[in-house]
């Protein structure tokens, strides 16, 4: 008796799939392991900025100690400042906040403060206990002034020269051993170059 015509045709259905069908998942695993680990090697405070050798970008926001003026990016110019995004919901900005008091009592170099998605009376408050060591506040409540700066959270420092160009971005707290080892030899430079 014969077999129906159907049966004896080899069904594409019903071959066995290719090997590399199998090794797909395992090389796509492979390489996702790759990126991760890769990844986890990176720095997250040495993120890019385009602004590195820009000006500072333009604004102007009513300042925290005084709401009724006004402060701009063009009082960033005339000397080597740093420029600190921070709020009082940052808990890495407590953590840094003394650092910042120490650099201020130095007074190696001038901090102007960005207040960033907060409460203006609670940034007052929280400055009258901790200290204060801003030369002036800047409030970016809606924080649309921090993005324009690149801002990815806070806090984050940015080094300004005399001329009002961005020449360092620090993400994260400021640590003491940050501040000897990079950010006061990058600002003696910027002294003694003038700003080039």
């Amino acid at each position: 008796m014969s077999q129906p015509v159907e049966s004896q045709v080899a069904s594409p259905q019903g071959q066995r799939p290719k090997r590399w069908v199998y090794l797909l998942p395992l090389g796509l695993f492979v390489v996702l392991m790759v990126f991760f680990f890769f990844g986890l090697g990176l720095n997250p405070r040495l993120l890019p900025s385009p602004l590195i050798g820009q000006p500072t970008p333009e604004f102007s926001l009513p300042k925290l100690s005084n709401p009724d003026e006004l402060f701009q990016h063009t009082d960033l110019k005339g000397e080597v400042s740093l420029l600190n995004i921070w709020a009082t919901w940052c808990t890495s900005c407590r953590q840094e906040h003394p650092v910042l008091m120490k650099i201020a009592e130095s007074e190696e170099v001038p901090i102007y403060g960005l207040y960033y998605k907060d409460i203006p009376a609670q940034g007052v408050v929280w400055l009258q206990d901790y200290g204060d060591p801003y030369r002036e506040n800047a409030v970016d409540e809606n924080g649309k002034v921090g993005i324009e700066w690149g801002a990815y959270g806070t806090p984050e420092t940015f080094l300004i020269d005399q001329k009002g160009i961005i020449r360092y971005k620090h993400v994260g707290p400021i640590s003491w051993h940050d501040w000897e080892t990079t950010l006061l030899p990058m600002i003696n430079s910027l002294r003694n170059n003038n700003g080039v």
